[in-house]
């Protein structure tokens, strides 16, 4: 029988609290400053990837999702993939030279790529991190290459520069570097995915919609013109990510929310000194900020801290002891939608409700049910989705039942 040269991984996405936007340089996708982002786990959020190498494929391939994808389009992918085979390539080369006459030139062989997100694709979640973590972390382990997940995390960075933080679980940073070659510049583990279990997540889909300036578009733009950027580089930044690292070693959630807050503001803050502006949050963006911060006041104490991509979905983080209340106050704000089911809306998966059809009651807490009182009810479907997940481990390596291409070589779920 042929044996199948293929793996199947998956990998997590990663919600940056220091904000990573601006290149210092584009073609190697080296950053202005150094960013930290807390990997999510993927029981929720997650892309899971499959690469089969044969000596049969005519050329490489690619399905995202099960729409096959011109491959040569992006040369982000394209770079990544031949930084990957070159890798492969020397250690084929090192196998040969000691003596090992039949190594298998997997670097020589066409490959086909199949990919799936279970979550919105480019709609402010992350799916560039999670997607080229996974494309990378398969081709490790299909090329058997030797390179510790840092050293991978330079290759996952070519793709896409938030990937190489998916490199890892836990709190990672990305370190800018000085270096013109980017050979500084990679992920670094601040503390691994069971440093901090107390603190869990919960992401308000206001949109699932693909954003109209993408990230690539926007942070040039912001580079070139904003002159509040600089200062952001020059002085913010080193002085959060210390300050940052220290929060996360002492599990001291008031800084950490006090923090992360502030970036995403003053992120976003730099994005509408970008000429001409760019605005990802929109008003119910902005409302679910003003209510975490009407929660804080209520509950005395930083009890939860909200932060936003490139995008208008607000991710807020909070200790599991106060996740209770904070459901109950966003699901009451936000009702869904009756078009959505409840599972879909809030699947409940830690139990802070009891039931995932409790979401959208008036809150237990007499103060929590006056703010909600004082807030009010948003139109229906103003959030779209409700994930509640925790902090999660780094890329997976699955078992074969979990391909996502058939005997052939070709996706299971393929669309027209």
């Amino acid at each position: 029988m042929t044996k199948v040269y293929e793996t199947t991984v998956t990998a997590p996405v990663n919600i940056a609290v220091i904000k990573y936007w601006g290149k210092r340089d584009s073609a190697l996708i080296l950053p202005t400053n150094s960013s930290l982002s807390v990997t999510l786990s993927q029981d929720h959020l997650s892309t899971r990837t499959t690469i089969r190498a044969s000596a049969e494929f005519t050329k490489d391939r690619l399905w995202l999702n099960g729409v096959e994808e011109d491959i040569g389009a992006s040369k982000r992918l394209t770079n990544s993939i031949a930084t990957a085979r070159k890798l492969r390539e020397a250690l084929e080369q090192k196998q040969r030279s000691n003596g090992v006459e039949d190594a298998v030139p997997l670097s020589k062989w066409s490959i086909h790529i199949c990919s799936e997100n279970n979550f919105p694709t480019a709609a402010g979640l992350a799916s560039s991190a999670s997607g080229y973590s996974a494309l990378v972390s398969a081709l490790g382990t299909l090329f058997e290459l030797p390179q510790s997940a840092a050293e991978l995390s330079r290759v996952a960075r070519v793709g896409s520069g938030s990937a190489c933080r998916s490199m890892f679980g836990g709190f990672v940073a990305w370190r800018a570097g000085v270096a013109a070659d980017g050979n500084d510049s990679f992920a670094d583990q601040v503390a691994d995915h069971r440093h901090w279990p107390e603190l869990q997540a919960l992401i308000l889909v206001v949109s699932d919609k693909k954003k109209t300036v993408s990230s690539t578009a926007g942070m040039q733009t912001t580079v070139e013109t904003s002159e509040l950027f600089g200062e952001r580089v020059r002085s913010v930044v080193p002085r959060r990510m210390q300050a940052m690292e220290k929060a996360i070693a002492e599990r001291d959630f008031a800084t950490f929310a006090d923090i992360t807050m502030r970036d995403s503001n003053q992120f976003h803050a730099v994005c509408l000194d970008t000429y001409p502006p760019i605005s990802y949050m929109n008003d119910v963006s902005r409302s679910i900020a003003n209510i975490i911060h009407a929660f804080n006041a209520v509950r005395g104490r930083a009890a939860a801290a909200y932060t936003y991509d490139a995008g208008p979905n607000a991710v807020i983080y909070a200790l599991k002891d106060d996740m209770r209340e904070l459901v109950e106050l966003l699901s009451f704000c936000f009702p869904r939608d009756p078009a959505v089911l409840t599972a879909d809306f809030y699947a409940d998966p830690f139990g802070v409700l009891g039931s995932a059809d409790r979401a959208g009651e008036p809150p237990n807490s007499p103060s929590i049910a006056q703010l909600a009182e004082a807030v009010g009810q948003f139109p229906a479907g103003s959030v779209r989705r409700i994930i509640h997940t925790e902090v999660g481990d780094g890329p997976r390596v699955l078992p074969a039942s979990q391909s996502l291409l058939n005997e052939a070589g070709m996706p299971k779920r393929a669309k027209e």
